[in-house]
């Protein structure tokens, strides 16, 4: 199993008190509440933790992108992950993801890909996204479009980064008389691909399709939950498609903080967890989920396996449903290794900074994973295969 540091540099200066007069901290939210010398110090302060992530032996380092709201400040996340190209040289820089479909121009972010892909010489994975409810709101976007729009932006930045150009792009919402990207990736065909998903079948059979075999990620979700997608995807894999999906198929992102002991990480992770879920991430239904934005089986599937985003949840709860993990190294080694064994996860994405957790607590959870856990987490799932072999 690979080991990623995900990111969402969120903005941990929140006043938490923000609910009592607005109803999410996403698009209504005023910007008048952000402090540009906060922002500067939380900015530099996260690509510290983001670099330390290669000097620690993670896989990859992970940035994604979200709009208008405390949770996360990357509104490009090419700008950390272009900090990131040269300050780094052996971790994967993953970009989880980016949404090609809300633009209107998708052949720019083609090519910053591609760009960051020359930089790193290799080390990109693009992450397709076609982003949650709330961005349509904040890029005056149609959801009813969200899914063709998102599979023809697709379409047309694969073709980019393959065929040689320039050539004539006519969609039913893109259209180029010239498609003639410089650069050119620098992995053929092109960077690997990642789809992050809340758990809509459409993208489950779409990134499982034999033409892209794409690595399909389960994020926020009750284990229970994510034993079920990405089983999901493997049934789709085997019974629609005709072949087994790999481990290196399949992906789950979670809220991580490993303490010195059981008592002491359930301590300190508390109001940390327990501000993410219930501050930091709240927004209700009709932002997360605008009509049209999900297909009615879709929606269903995810409200039946996922629940409100407007409960409050405690620590515990968090713990009990494996929506986090917290513990002590003993204890997280050994619910990856459950993990793992139980939906074959093959790459983990710990968030290990949690919405208001200061960064020595960040940098302290950090260093205990990769000393104590890693170590033995890159082993999970190993043996199994080589036995099957």
């Amino acid at each position: 199993m690979q080991c990623f540091l995900f990111h969402l540099m969120p903005y941990a200066s929140l006043d938490l008190d923000y609910d009592k007069e607005y109803k999410a901290s996403w698009v209504i939210y005023p910007n008048s509440n952000f402090d540009p010398k906060v922002g500067s110090y939380l900015y530099n302060t996260y690509l510290d933790e983001l670099e330390l992530g290669e000097e620690l032996g993670f896989d990859g380092l992970c940035v994604n992108e979200h709009h208008q709201n405390a949770y996360g400040l990357m509104p490009s996340p090419i700008v950390p992950a272009a900090a990131l190209a040269r300050r780094t040289s052996k971790a994967k820089i993953a970009v989880l993801g980016n949404a090609f479909g809300i633009r209107e121009h998708p052949l720019t972010l083609a090519e910053e890909h591609a760009m960051i892909d020359c930089l790193t010489g290799g080390r990109l994975i693009s992450g397709m996204v076609r982003g949650i409810g709330a961005e349509y709101y904040s890029l005056g976007a149609n959801p009813a479009f969200s899914h063709e729009r998102f599979h023809e932006a697709h379409d047309l930045v694969i073709r980019a980064w393959t065929d040689e150009g320039p050539f004539a792009f006519e969609g039913k919402h893109y259209h180029f008389e010239y498609v003639n990207v410089w650069p050119r990736p620098f992995q053929k065909p092109h960077p690997p691909i990642w789809c992050p998903s809340q758990g809509s079948l459409e993208t489950i059979e779409w990134a499982s399709h034999p033409d892209r075999k794409y690595t399909y990620l389960q994020t926020y979700s009750p284990f229970d939950a994510v034993r079920k997608f990405l089983n999901l995807y493997r049934e789709v894999a085997r019974d629609k498609y005709g072949y087994e999906a790999q481990d290196a198929q399949l992906g789950w992102a979670a809220p991580i903080y490993v303490g010195e002991t059981d008592e002491k990480a359930l301590e300190e992770a508390r109001p940390h967890m327990e501000a993410f879920f219930n501050k930091f991430l709240r927004m209700t239904p009709q932002m997360a989920f605008p009509a049209g934005y999900l297909s009615l089986r879709s929606y269903k599937n995810v409200m039946k396996h996922k629940g409100g985003l407007s409960t409050v949840r405690s620590v515990e709860e968090l713990m009990e449903t494996g929506i986090i993990l917290c513990g002590s190294p003993d204890t997280i080694r050994k619910r990856l290794e459950y993990c793992q064994r139980e939906a074959g996860v093959g790459h983990f994405l710990g968030m290990f900074q949690v919405a208001s957790m200061p960064h020595d607590m960040t940098v302290a959870s950090m260093r205990r994973f990769a000393n104590e856990v890693m170590p033995a987490a890159k082993q999970f799932g190993l043996q199994a295969k080589v036995a099957a072999e």
